[in-house]
C-alpha cells in the first residue's frame, strides 16, 4: 500500500573530470538511453530511478566514453555507491598534424 509513496533511488556519478561540453553530452546520453530523470550539476550526474543499478550506469559510462573515443584520456571506476569518470595522469594534449603542403605539380607533354 505504501509503494508508491517510497522515493527513487539516486544514482550519482562524478565526471569532474570530464570538460564541459562532455559533461553534456554523457547527461545527454543517459537520459536517452536510460529514459530517466539526469541531473547535471557541477561536476556530477545524479540519476533518478527505481530499478537501475550502479553497475548499469557504470557500464553506460564504459560505452560513452569508448564509442567517443575518450578512452585514451579517462577511466571509468565504480567507488562505493558512486561511479567516478577520472583522468589518465600523465596525457598530452592532442596536437593537430600538419603535413607538408607539396606543390602542384605541372603537367608536361611529350607531343
Amino acid at each position: 500500500m505504501l509503494s508508491f509513496l517510497r522515493r527513487k533511488k539516486r544514482l550519482e556519478a562524478d565526471v569532474g573530470a570530464l570538460e564541459k561540453d562532455e559533461r553534456e553530452a554523457l547527461s545527454g546520453f543517459l537520459r536517452s538511453s536510460l529514459k530517466v530523470g539526469v541531473v547535471l550539476g557541477g561536476g556530477r550526474i545524479v540519476v533518478d530511478s527505481d530499478v537501475l543499478l550502479v553497475d548499469e550506469l557504470r557500464r553506460l559510462a564504459m560505452k560513452f566514453v569508448y564509442h567517443r573515443n575518450l578512452n585514451r584520456l579517462y577511466w571509468v571506476a565504480l567507488d562505493g555507491d558512486v561511479v567516478r569518470v577520472r583522468r589518465f595522469g600523465k596525457v598530452k594534449p592532442r596536437e593537430k598534424r600538419r603535413r607538408e603542403v607539396t606543390p602542384p605539380r605541372v603537367v608536361t607533354h611529350g607531343w
